[in-house]
């Protein structure tokens, strides 16, 4: 029972979260703060989440061939390849890498 209370919850707390952006005020909106903050957000957000599933096992701190991956994909980048072989530089690097260690 506990389970759909909290699938409840969070379909009330999604819907109240929606429901609340379109009750902001269109001026708000249009605050060079607001665009500004709007337009870094998912940024940091994506950045975030990247380190945290490269550098972190459960309560853990690690390095093995995600880091070398995200290296490797940073690297493709600063040479301004491609996305698509930027993501491939990655995968080829932490599958070579997970290959290799075992």
């Amino acid at each position: 029972m506990n389970f759909w209370i909290a699938i409840g919850a969070t379909a009330l707390g999604c819907y109240a979260v929606k429901l609340a952006g379109l009750l902001v005020p269109a001026g708000v909106l249009e605050r060079p703060v607001v665009r500004r903050l709007a337009a870094l957000l998912p940024v940091a957000l994506l950045a975030a989440l990247t380190a945290q599933q490269t550098f972190a096992d459960g309560h853990v701190l690690v390095l093995d061939a995600r880091a070398a991956g995200l290296g490797a994909a940073a690297v493709a980048l600063v040479l301004r390849a491609p996305f698509l072989v930027v993501v491939g530089v990655a995968v080829l690097v932490t599958a070579g890498l997970r290959v290799v260690t075992g």
